[in-house]
């Protein structure tokens, strides 16, 4: 039986950590690729296979992240109480955001700049707590029947033209990735409310599968048909083109670019086929994980246990060695002072590196934070008393 009272459960541990090396990549590649600064990886008339598929993979970083932070706040509150959790996710719904809107800001522009927020995961996973510290107090099964309603039904206002008060910008925060301007005053939206934060209260339920009282067989069995399900009804809506998603797709000129066409779903917000393929083996993996070990599990796990932490340090990471990159191959350092987002930046045309470059800066970046995450996961563990730690 796994105690979610004493114990982490080292399976939710390692998906966690496989997300966060996965999401590492679309990152490095977002600093070093030659191509994204000329195209998006999703464009069918410019991208190819390996490069699709290296962003594809990274789609299941968001979900999986909301989805388990939910789960999460599930353990902390059969530790604590329903109250002692509402509190905790109000507090830590405020941190992330104001992190969101400053240090992790900084690590991604080097610049500071108070007249533009960038409001990404971080932001929407602490506006999701705060929102969860009510939710947990309403009746369980009407929080679910209105977030499946929420993630099921958002895609019929994907044509939606907003007028009057939500042409002000309110459509954007609800269900847009756009760049708002007032004045001097910009914020780029690039995670909207809708329906990001209906995903949060599903993964809070979901821990209720890893209860002490919870059969481990029974709860496998569960995730297996529950992610199944998941899939099957993202092959069924996307080959017959019917709904849950703003692109239909169509047969190209080959095979493989056939397939990636049906597998271009979108992120900018998460439609409902998006969620499905990528919470759906998500799950999977769960169900099959209980049963792995390994020295590489091992080590997912412990940066499973340190997400914050990674996070914030492989943006800083990233960013210096791509100003080093930068300026060995001959670009203006101010180049990599950024401001909107990197591959926005004019004067980065012509910098950058092949995919196979990446990937080897992606793998020398993991193993060389992989240490100092395991340092920080000790030095948690053996300070508890330090309530701060909690927020890192």
């Amino acid at each position: 039986m796994v105690n979610t009272s004493s114990s982490r459960i080292k399976s939710i541990d390692m998906l966690r950590g496989l997300v966060m090396i996965i999401m590492a990549l679309d990152h490095v590649r977002d600093y070093f690729h030659f191509d994204a600064y000329l195209f998006d990886p999703t464009d069918l008339t410019q991208t190819n296979g390996a490069l699709f598929f290296t962003r594809f993979i990274t789609h299941y970083c968001a979900p999986v992240f909301v989805f388990l932070a939910g789960t999460s706040a599930f353990f902390v509150g059969q530790r604590r109480g329903l109250k002692a959790l509402s509190v905790w996710l109000l507090k830590r719904g405020l941190w992330l955001i104001f992190l969101e809107l400053t240090i992790i800001k900084f690590g991604w522009l080097f610049k500071f700049d108070l007249g533009y927020s960038l409001l990404q995961v971080i932001w929407i996973l602490g506006l999701a707590m705060i929102i969860l510290a009510g939710l947990i107090h309403l009746p369980k099964k009407s929080v679910i029947i209105v977030s499946v309603l929420m993630i099921v039904g958002h895609n019929a206002f994907d044509s939606f033209v907003p007028t009057g008060i939500f042409n002000s910008g309110v459509w954007t925060f609800l269900h847009e990735f756009k760049l708002l301007t007032y004045g001097d005053i910009q914020i780029f939206v690039a995670y909207p409310i809708i329906p990001w934060v209906f995903v949060m209260p599903l993964g809070y339920y979901f821990g209720a599968l890893y209860k002490t009282t919870f059969n481990r067989k029974i709860r496998s069995k569960i995730l297996l048909q529950c992610g199944m399900g998941l899939i099957v009804t993202f092959f069924i809506l996307r080959i017959m083109n019917l709904y849950g998603d703003p692109y239909e797709w169509e047969p190209q000129d080959s095979w493989s670019y056939t397939l990636i066409s049906f597998f271009n779903i979108s992120k900018y917000p998460p439609s409902l086929l998006f969620l499905l393929i990528t919470l759906g083996p998500s799950i999977i993996v769960l169900a099959l994980a209980e049963k792995w070990k390994g020295w590489l599990y091992d080590k997912l796990v412990i940066i499973g246990r340190v997400p914050m932490f990674f996070y914030i340090i492989h943006i800083y990471v990233i960013h210096l060695l791509a100003l080093i990159a930068v300026v060995i191959t001959g670009f203006d350092a101010s180049n990599m002072y950024i401001d909107l987002w990197v591959t926005m930046q004019n004067g980065l045309r012509g910098y950058g590196f092949n995919l196979g470059v990446v990937y080897i800066i992606w793998i020398v970046l993991v193993i060389g934070l992989y240490p100092i995450c395991s340092w920080y996961n000790t030095y948690k563990t053996n300070n508890r008393d330090k309530w701060w730690l909690s927020y890192f």
